[in-house]
């Protein structure tokens, strides 16, 4: 089973009844208001962007920064309309903006893959200004449930998710911790549990089937069994959930 398109995957999860929910708290914490200059540090192919600007208005600036030419494109496409956005080429660890010149940031489950989240924190500390809220949103992959007959072969899957198949994998955790390390005050953490009831659009969000695939080739879990353990989801109920934590941060 191959991996998705990064960018469709991203859409697709932005567009879904989990996305648009987290996503929505987070920009309204984030309190954006007009005339802001707003960063989306990791913006992917530009999910985001059109809600930013038409928070910021026609005197503010909204910033998406990517390092990845393909999501950037997509970025561009998204946002040829709107002329208050600005896409730039950077890296979440060196990033192409100016010290001190950012109202508002927000990095989107995107720490759970950089090289040095730490790094790319201290990044968000140095563009943004005295008074600048930032918010962070990351999931907790040691959280991940995934409910079948077969309990230990789940447990192996979430396993194998926080172990192999992302860098950091309880970073949402650690934001309280890694915000203040950083220098930005803890205002608000909220954890909140999407909820998958529907079998297609967890594979599409969780990986089930290409992850379990990955999981048997890692000897995480026997060949066999994972494939009645996948086979097994479509039969019956279905129920799957992981924990997201978003913090809100001063600065």
């Amino acid at each position: 089973m191959s991996r998705p398109d990064q960018a469709s995957y991203m859409l697709r999860a932005a567009a879904s009844d989990v996305g648009r929910l987290y996503k929505g708290q987070l920009l309204d914490l984030l309190d954006v208001r007009e005339g802001h200059t707003v960063l989306d540090a990791g913006c992917g192919p530009g999910a985001d962007l059109p809600a930013l600007a038409a928070r910021v208005g026609g005197t503010g600036t909204v910033i998406g920064v990517d390092r990845d030419p393909a999501m950037l494109e997509q970025a561009r496409e998204r946002t040829r309309q709107l002329p208050r956005v600005e896409i730039r080429e950077g890296d979440m660890l060196d990033l192409p903006v100016g010290p001190g010149t950012v109202d508002r940031a927000k990095i989107d489950r995107v720490l759970m893959h950089v090289e040095d989240p730490v790094t790319a924190l201290a990044q968000l500390h140095r563009v943004t200004r005295p008074g600048a809220r930032v918010g962070l949103a990351e999931p907790d992959w040691d959280t991940l449930i995934v409910d079948a007959e077969d309990l230990e072969t789940s447990r192996a899957f979430t396993r194998y998710t926080t172990t192999e198949a992302v860098r950091h994998a309880t970073v949402g955790r650690g934001l309280p911790r890694l915000a203040e390390q950083a220098g930005f005050g803890v205002e608000t953490v909220l954890a909140t549990t999407p909820v998958f009831r529907d079998v297609a659009e967890a594979d599409h969000t969780l990986g089930l089937g290409r992850n379990m695939e990955a999981a048997v080739a890692a000897g995480y879990v026997d060949r066999e069994r994972g494939r009645r353990w996948f086979t097994g989801l479509s039969q019956g109920t279905f129920f799957a959930s992981f924990t997201l934590v978003t913090v809100i941060c001063s600065r």
